[in-house]
């Protein structure tokens, strides 16, 4: 499987800044380390043009962030300090996602081991996230004609706030956001589909409100692509995510999602959204094991018994999943 980092722009943070700047490096470490990809399956990612970026983004604001005249309000929204380290890492964030869904066309499933910035919206950023990269790649790929329908599958602890406001009213874009229902941000513009969880749901509960939505959201979205939030923010141990699902559950959620999509012959890019251990190892460890289930989803992808979309019934999400060995604890 092929997957995208952009861990070598690192933003100049102040002390004791919440945001985990460190995992990103972290994450492709350990991948590498425990071979779920090698070295030559790991590309760095060209940045998002401004032109790329006005598609799902005002000129305006594109412009303001480049040239950093963005309010003081503005900054304190998104939430990191404006540098041109940050404009510069924020586009190779888009780009990656860009990448992966162009790949992800071909091979059924790619990944970017950043993303997820679904926060951000038409005319600004939020919550850590200055650039919306799932919603420029689908406009990236609609305008080249490579795909017509997409669907935004975000698993991610927050609302995907920023997502609902670049596609609100458009039919060619499904919206679908499973979260937590006191959790940030307090304005949540409806999604196509949304699902508000809450606070301290476990695991079994939480796949069995995830199983049947996603089957709907699928379903109604008829997508050539989807692009999967896989935040390890629900997990028990994060700081910002309030629910209290386990590092196994984690696992059979993103192997329900990438098993859903692959039976379907929806082709996934798969992007890391939040995570905010308490101990960044763990969610580390967690976004790891995302990205073995999404090297595993590919490998079976071309089989010759999952070329054609088939009838039988899909698996029960809350049934123990095929082994696998996880790696997160």
């Amino acid at each position: 499987m092929k997957a995208w980092y952009s861990d070598t722009f690192v933003l100049p943070l102040p002390p004791g800044h919440t945001f985990p700047m460190a995992k990103y490096r972290l994450l492709r470490d350990r991948v590498l380390a425990l071979g779920i990809l090698a070295p030559s399956d790991l590309l760095i990612p060209p940045p998002a043009s401004d032109d790329q970026l006005s598609l799902a983004h005002s000129p305006l604001y594109i412009s303001r962030v480049r040239s950093g005249t963005l309010s003081e309000a503005e900054v304190r929204e998104i939430g990191l300090p404006w540098s041109p380290a940050l404009v510069e890492r924020s586009c190779r964030s888009v780009g990656g996602t860009i990448e992966a869904a162009r790949q992800a066309l071909s091979d059924g499933v790619a990944a970017n081991l950043a993303g997820g910035t679904h926060h951000a919206g038409p005319n600004r950023g939020a919550g850590y996230c200055v650039f919306n990269d799932a919603a420029v790649a689908i406009r990236v790929h609609q305008r080249a004609g490579l795909i017509r329908k997409a669907v935004v599958i975000d698993c991610d602890v927050h609302h995907g706030d920023g997502t609902a406001a670049i596609f609100a009213g458009d039919p060619t874009v499904f919206t679908f956001s499973i979260h937590g229902a006191r959790n940030y941000p307090l304005r949540k513009p409806p999604s196509d589909l949304d699902v508000p969880l809450d606070d301290g749901i476990t695991d079994a509960d939480y796949l069995r409100q995830l199983a049947p939505a996603l089957d709907l959201a699928l379903a109604r979205s008829q997508a050539d692509l989807a692009i999967y939030l896989a935040g390890a923010d629900p997990f028990a141990g994060d700081r910002l995510g309030r629910m209290a699902l386990t590092a196994d559950g984690l696992r059979r959620r993103d192997r329900l999602v990438l098993d859903r999509c692959r039976q379907l012959r929806i082709p996934v890019a798969v992007t890391m959204a939040g995570g905010y251990g308490r101990d960044i190892h763990q969610t580390v460890a967690i976004q790891a094991e995302t990205l073995r289930q999404a090297a595993d989803a590919a490998t079976l992808w071309n089989r010759p018994s999952n070329r054609s979309r088939p009838d039988a019934t899909l698996a029960d999400p809350l049934s123990p999943p095929p082994s696998s060995t996880s790696t997160a604890p």
